[in-house]
């Protein structure tokens, strides 16, 4: 492999806004913010599931797909609409789609049926489609590069932390006021963000103005923009594996909750708050691990590749070990331990697409990244764990998953080979 220097590791491929630490941090706040309502709108379905089954005689499958519903929107639409708000104003398009999510949250507390809860998510994962990557890339816009692994952890763990507060919160909610009430309060809490954020951030403070991205868009050919995003290997690579490896959390964020309530045998509340615990320990892991990959490649950026590919090797040993164990304290300390290192993938792989692609592109590659996330992890993994709960149990589904590392290991090891030449040859380019 070709080696960099220390600062062509740390050269940024674009320009980094000049604002202060001050402004920096409130657009991080407020940014995360609005990622937590997105994750508290999109799982706290998940705790209400037996509540929904009893209500409507569901089948896993059918509670399944409301799961899975919304990470299949967001993958079908997350590239059109962040390719969109790149031209459009990155600020203008995270307003209208959180206000678009808590709509159609609201809507979901007021669902008479199954199809209309089905189609109130369906609008939800419309909202939500191109969050994830346009949110990044304006955090990404204010902070320094060699952040990235930690502030994509930091960022996936706040997602994490919004599943857990969905699960936690809208369990109580659902005890107290029913699970309608549940939908309705997470709504709120939506709209309050969405003024807040018109409010206080503004698209010319954030490094690069809508009409400059455009001028720099504009000279890339469709030849260019498609190179860019699917031609280098390790950029490649690393969508694979971060999809891959993102399977596992995809399924336990939507299946812990009724795995504790089957074989623990917890009422919906205490099995929502004891999944919670867990979740939170996938998003501490995330920006843990992120932290941890950024020391490592401060002067060797193929170092956070090397990160990853541990993390999805130890993940596959504790989780294959944890689900052949019966229900008890054991299993439960290899499932946290597990789930930890499972989600250290997402930093890091975050980092390595952003450090190849040009910052004025920034929403859109985080936006292929995101449908590779959710066409092979975050949807396929609660939809298939459903199916087979259904045939064999919930148990055996879970003895399953963890197979989805070794895929992910493999994808991770060859972007590694490749991924200090593809930075050179980025970086050479963005100089010429």
């Amino acid at each position: 492999m070709t080696k960099l220097s220390v600062a062509q590791a740390q050269e940024p491929i674009g320009k980094i806004a000049e604002t202060s630490r001050a402004f920096a941090w409130l657009v991080f706040a407020l940014t995360i913010g609005l990622l937590l309502s997105d994750y508290m709108s999109r799982q706290v379905i998940n705790v209400v599931f037996p509540l929904l089954k009893a209500e409507w005689s569901l089948s896993d499958k059918q509670l399944g797909l409301l799961g899975g519903i919304v990470p299949l929107m967001v993958g079908i639409l997350t590239v059109p609409l962040s390719f969109l708000a790149d031209r459009l104003g990155r600020v203008r398009s995270i307003v209208l789609m959180a206000a678009l999510w808590s709509l159609a949250t609201l809507a979901s507390g007021m669902a008479q049926g199954y199809g209309e809860m089905l189609m109130a998510r369906t609008v939800i994962g419309l909202g939500e489609a191109a969050y994830g990557s346009v949110g990044l890339a304006v955090i990404f816009s204010v902070f320094p590069v060699h952040w990235r692994s930690t502030l994509s952890g930091i960022y996936g763990g706040a997602a994490l932390l919004g599943a857990v507060i969905g699960l936690a919160i809208g369990g109580k909610l659902a005890a107290a006021l029913g699970w309608r009430g549940a939908f309705d309060l997470i709504a709120v809490f939506g709209f309050i963000l969405v003024g807040l954020y018109m409010t206080f951030v503004r698209e010319a403070k954030l490094g690069q103005t809508t009409t400059s991205r455009r001028a720099e868009l504009g000279g890339l050919n469709r030849r260019d923009l498609v190179a860019a995003l699917f031609k280098t290997p390790s950029v490649l690579y690393t969508y694979l594996g971060s999809g891959a490896q993102l399977f596992i959390t995809g399924a336990l964020i939507v299946w812990t909750p009724t795995y504790f309530g089957r074989y623990y045998h917890l009422p919906t509340e205490k099995a929502a708050i004891m999944a919670a615990g867990f979740i939170l320990m996938s998003g501490l892991g995330m920006g843990i691990c992120g932290n941890i990959a950024d020391r490592l490649a401060r002067n060797h950026p193929s170092r956070k590749l090397l990160a990853c590919i541990v993390y999805s090797i130890l993940s596959f040993f504790l989780l294959a070990l944890a689900f052949r164990l019966p229900p008890g304290p054991a299993q439960l300390v290899l499932l946290g331990f597990g789930i930890f290192v499972s989600s250290g993938t997402w930093g890091p792989t975050t980092a390595v697409v952003a450090n190849l692609t040009p910052m004025a592109m920034h929403s859109t590659s985080m936006a292929v990244l995101t449908l590779i996330n959710n066409l092979l992890g975050l949807f396929p993994g609660p939809f298939v764990t459903g199916l087979l709960s259904d045939k064999l149990g919930l148990d055996v589904a879970f003895q399953w998953m963890p197979l989805a590392c070794i895929v992910s290991t493999v994808a991770l090891t060859m972007a590694w080979r490749h991924y200090d030449a593809d930075l050179l040859r980025k970086r050479t380019q963005a100089a010429r």
